[in-house]
Order: structure tokens, then sequence, then C-alpha cells
């Protein structure tokens, strides 16, 4: 995970405080179990939702949180993210812990949003530990944390920037955001069902989504939706 920069020798020897937010008990056993095993790094808390992961961080005031994007109902991470990172301008003297994502999901959309909201990282759950115990400490320091093939996917973005939406394709779009179906949206559009399937599919394209919900959400983060 070469995106990774090496954590300095001067820094201090206080563990880490660590919050984990996942919904699988499972996995935060696992994490708590390995991250255990780690010097200077303390889990000090846990959370299976984003509401709740706002809630413990509040109490426990953690460094960094470790949080995944898929959190079942309610709150996704990507809320989350931007909430916990937003805080810092609530008390002067508390700084807002540092985010580092840790999902299995690597789509150009999950990625842009996770960033946008604030994290500092982004890392896949395949990484070995090594691997998160370095992102975790830069995590920490305030420097970025990023799986290689993440690095790799947001230099590819930076590169080839997504086409702009056309004005029909924001119209389908605003059409989208309102709950209607294919067959709604081309009788309010006074355009065929097939139209609106060609259309979907190049918004889909230029989202970077793979989904109707998803490509309202990425729509929003992007401020192509009011």
């Amino acid at each position: 995970m070469s995106a990774v920069s090496p954590v300095s020798p001067q820094e201090s020897s206080s563990p880490i405080r660590l919050l984990l937010c996942d919904d699988h008990v499972v996995v935060r056993a696992g994490l708590r179990a390995l991250l255990s095993s780690t010097d200077g790094i303390e889990v000090v808390g846990e959370a299976g939702s984003g509401e709740e992961a706002l809630a413990v961080a509040a109490r426990v005031r953690p460094d960094v949180v470790l949080m995944d994007l898929q959190l079942g109902g309610g709150m996704d991470g990507v809320t989350a993210t931007r909430h916990l990172s937003s805080r810092g301008g609530e008390d002067p003297h508390t700084p807002a812990p540092r985010v580092l994502v840790l999902t299995m999901f690597d789509t150009d959309a999950d990625i842009t949003r996770a960033i946008e909201a604030g994290a500092t990282g982004y890392l896949l759950k395949a990484e070995r530990p090594e691997e998160l115990f370095a992102a975790i400490r830069n995590a920490a320091s305030g420097r970025t944390a990023l799986s290689a093939p993440i690095a790799d996917r947001v230099l590819a973005q930076l590169r080839t920037p997504r086409p702009a939406l056309s004005e029909r394709e924001r119209e389908i779009l605003q059409q989208l955001a309102r709950g209607l179906g294919n067959r709604e949206i081309a009788r309010a559009l006074f355009i065929s069902e097939a139209t609106v399937k060609t259309h979907l599919g190049r918004i889909y394209g230029k989202l970077g989504v793979e989904s109707r919900a998803g490509a309202v959400a990425v729509a929003k983060e992007q401020r192509v939706l009011p």
C-alpha cells in the first residue's frame, strides 16, 4: 500500500484512541481482537450504526474512527463521516476525530463521496493487518492513507474528469429524485421508456454508479441536483 506515508519516529507515545463502526458484530469483534494485539492503538468504543457512532464519539472522544460505509438502515457511513469531520468547529478545545474508511466497496462514487465528506483515508477490508495499523497511525497524524487500488482510482478520476450531464439527463435525474419510475418519467417528459433507459445508462456511466439510488445520492453530493 504505497500510498500510506511512513510514520515519524518523533510521534507521541500515547496510544491512539480508536472507535470501531461496523454493523456486523463479528467484524467488530475481529477488529478489536486484531487491534488489541497492537502497541500504540487502544479501542475505546464500538458502534453498529452511524447514529451510534456519533453518540459514542461524543462520549469517548476518539482520535480515529474506523468507519464502514454500508451500515444497514439509518445513517450511512458517508453521512456519519461528514458529521464527525465537522465536529471540530463545535469545540475549539476538542478537535474532530479523523475518519478512516474501511470497507469492501471501491466504486468511484463511494470513494468520491467519502473523501468529499471529510474522510482522511480509504482502505479496503482485503488489506493486510500491517497496512491497517500503518493507516490508523497515519490518520491519527493527519496524513492521508489510501489503499493502492483506491489511490489508482483517485488519480484516474483526476486525469479523466467525468463528462458533464446534458440538460435532458439533468431533467431525468430530477424525476429520479422524486421517486418516479421509468414509465412515469417518460410520461412527464413526453419521451419513450426506451429513451429514458438509454439516458439512465449514460447517467450511471457519467456518475460512476450502478443504481437509481446511487445516481441520486451522487448527484446531490456533487450539487447536480438542487
